[in-house]
């Protein structure tokens, strides 16, 4: 009984860190909660005036917008839009964003239904957390 559990704990955790289980839980919209600088430097975030809201297709393909939320599931955002292609390289989910202007890339440490956590290129991490809409009772 002791393998057993061992054996299932096991699965359990060598899944969860699988980037190809990243992909499912990427999608949606997602609010900054904290930014570590690769100096170690910690920025909290209590308030955020916009959002990002991700949509990576089955052929790993997609678009980052900007988004600011209102009241009752309403946005208001700009045609501008981050094209992303994601990539499984090695052990590692990595997104490559384009737009006209620039090129860059985020590695992905972490996504699960709540949090998504990723690393760019000068090893600043963003933890993120699920957006939760802004609901109003107006009646």
């Amino acid at each position: 009984m002791r393998k057993l559990f061992f054996i299932t704990l096991l699965l359990t955790v060598s899944c969860s860190n699988n980037p190809e289980h990243y992909l499912e839980h990427l999608n949606g919209y997602w609010e900054i909660e904290e930014v570590t600088l690769s100096n170690g430097t910690k920025k909290q975030y209590q308030f955020n005036e916009t959002i990002d809201y991700i949509n990576v297709n089955d052929s790993l393909k997609g678009f980052r917008k900007k988004l600011k939320p209102s009241v009752n599931d309403t946005y208001f955002t700009s045609d501008d839009a981050e094209k992303i292609i994601a990539k499984l390289e090695g052990d590692n989910l990595v997104l490559y964003y384009s737009t006209p202007y620039s090129q860059w890339k985020e590695t992905v440490l972490e996504a699960s239904e709540t949090h998504l956590k990723v690393r760019n290129e000068n090893k600043d991490v963003y933890l993120y957390k699920r957006y939760t809409p802004i609901q109003l009772d107006v009646d």
